[in-house]
């Protein structure tokens, strides 16, 4: 996938990869613009 060039969506995931550490490895690749940073909680709803 290329991605330089690209405007970036980072999406992470707070029991998985959060967002600041997606954001780091894409700041990597010349000529990228994160327009979006935020790290949420997914999974089921345990009742």
């Amino acid at each position: 996938m290329i991605l330089s060039g690209k405007k970036i969506f980072v999406l992470g995931e707070r029991d998985g990869i959060p967002a600041p550490a997606i954001t780091e490895c894409v700041k990597a690749i010349n000529d990228t613009e994160i327009i979006y940073m935020d790290t949420q909680r997914f999974g089921t709803i345990v009742r």
